[in-house]
């Protein structure tokens, strides 16, 4: 499934109507039916439904679910919300269209909103991705009109009001009880700031050829389907070898659980061998509950690890770095000398990312991938940046730190962000308010440290394990557990479930 912004979708309907050759009135139409379809799925013939229409595609949209809603016995009026003269094109033809089958209609002058207020349900197809800037009047105080209603509000493709892409702030917008997405899904739809308005949504396909979005966008829903067609299988000859040897380089006496919850989920994701290297302190704590890992002790300066550990980085298919290790200065030299002289994938993570911020152009020197797992607060000190601005513009910072210092980035958050460092992006939309607590980044390098080291492709191994950890947190909550009693452990255990479903 791709993601757009806003000019890439005017750019694949472009190349539709014009390389294609569908015409705008044909895709006008199938949008407005296939949504039409959705909601009276969810409606009765007895309540009443206002079609609000504005003008260009999103109004055209209106008048077709309007005339096949009527069509079907749905008691419907329109409430057009622009002047006769701004709708245009095709919008105009579907116009006509209604009216000639007798719909209702009526214009709104700015003041009467009776037709919303005795509407059961209020349909929006006011402005779509069209809008630029806030909203003006009349428009605004509509919108206020429907935000204080407790009915049913259903958006056409993007709530009216609110930007298609990100970057924008300052806005007023309709807040929808379920939005039809047109097409494919805007950016907007996974902005911490901008995703509620959209209530809960849903793709429509209107007959968009996949041409157009592969030639259009680069970003894209890594979900079940994806992960079943690249996951890697076992051969009846493979060993634990097959598998990868893997390492951790982590722990601390303040925070020997860190470590341990990233060797368990490696183990429980497939890897073949994985050992833990910390202090000795950290190993006997720990290795009683990771019988099947290996260690090697580092030499500690107060509980934390120093520079003067030396690690044989060469031994391994794959490093996971930096989870809690802690942030004394006397670390930093550590981590720089692992990345550097490592000839293997390295995982980064944790305290490992505040130790490697000094070093970030070291990055681009690497021959093999590194992968950087920051929280929105963590690529913030990464850049600079305020943590409020990672999240206003999440897919721009995520793209281009990922293509200046030539790593594979995982954005974490409500929807996490995977990018390569060509800029390929995908959104992971698995996981639940379960995830929120401590561990839970742990488990997830543990599963990436396992899925990078399998016959698998590095940016599909690194989608699946973002796959693989959230719909384990999905099964438990359906299942077993809930929201508030999710413990990152209990997702090692939960990985299985994730297997046996997608095997």
């Amino acid at each position: 499934m791709f993601i757009v912004t806003a000019k890439e979708m005017y750019d694949i309907d472009k190349f539709a109507m014009q390389e294609i050759g569908l015409d705008g009135k044909l895709l006008m139409e199938n949008a407005g039916r296939a949504v039409a379809e959705k909601i009276t799925a969810m409606s009765s013939k007895q309540e009443k439904i206002c079609v609000l229409a504005g003008a260009g595609n999103n109004g055209g949209d209106g008048f077709v679910i309007a005339r096949t809603m009527m069509d079907q016995g749905y008691h419907i009026h329109v409430l057009q919300v622009v002047p006769d003269s701004k709708i245009r094109g095709d919008a105009s033809f579907h116009k006509r269209i209604y009216e000639n089958c007798g719909g209702s209609l009526s214009l709104f002058d700015g003041i009467d909103g009776t037709e919303v207020l005795d509407a059961d349900i209020i349909i929006d197809a006011m402005i779509g991705i069209g809008v630029k800037g806030e909203l003006r009047e009349p428009l605004l105080s509509l919108v206020s009109l429907i935000n204080q209603q407790t009915k049913k509000v259903i958006s056409v493709d993007v709530p009216s009001g609110l930007p298609a892409d990100e970057g924008t702030v300052e806005f007023s917008a309709v807040e929808a009880t379920y939005t039809f997405i047109i097409g494919a899904p805007k950016i907007s739809a996974f902005l911490n700031h901008t995703s509620p308005y959209y209530g809960t949504w849903e793709l429509v396909s209107i007959g968009l050829p996949k041409k157009a979005f592969q030639l259009s966008t680069s970003k894209s829903i890594w979900n079940e389907t994806n992960v079943r067609d690249c996951f890697p299988g076992r051969k009846p000859d493979d060993h634990k070898g097959t598998h990868g040897k893997g390492l951790v380089i982590g722990g601390c006496t303040e925070m020997p659980g860190a470590l341990s919850m990233t060797l368990k989920a490696a183990l429980r994701a497939g890897a073949g061998l994985i050992t833990g290297a910390t202090s000795e302190h950290v190993i006997n704590r720990i290795a009683s509950t990771n019988v099947e890992a290996t260690y090697a002790v580092l030499s500690t300066t107060d509980g934390f690890i120093n520079n003067d550990s030396k690690v044989n980085v060469q031994d391994y298919d794959a490093i996971a770095l930096g989870m809690g290790m802690g942030r004394k200065a006397f670390t930093s030299e550590l981590v720089r000398d692992v990345v550097s002289e490592a000839n293997c994938p390295i995982i980064i993570d944790g305290d490992g990312l505040h130790h490697i911020q000094p070093y970030l152009t070291s990055l681009k020197r690497r021959k093999s991938p590194t992968i950087m797992t920051p929280h929105p607060r963590e690529m913030a000190m990464l850049l600079g940046a305020n943590v409020n601005e990672i999240l206003v513009e999440p897919f721009r910072y995520a793209s281009e730190f990922a293509r200046k210092f030539d790593v594979y980035l995982v954005l974490k958050g409500m929807y996490s962000i995977i990018t390569s460092p060509e800029g390929k992006q995908s959104v992971n939309m698995t996981g639940n308010p379960g995830l929120a607590k401590g561990g839970s980044g742990d488990v997830l390098t543990g599963i990436i440290l396992a899925m990078i080291m399998q016959r698998q492709d590095m940016f599909d191994a690194i989608c699946n394990a973002c796959y693989v950890h959230g719909k384990s947190a999905d099964l438990l909550i359906k299942h077993q557990h809930s929201h508030h009693d999710l413990l990152a452990s209990d997702v090692i255990d939960g990985i299985a479930n994730v297997y046996r479903t997608i095997s």
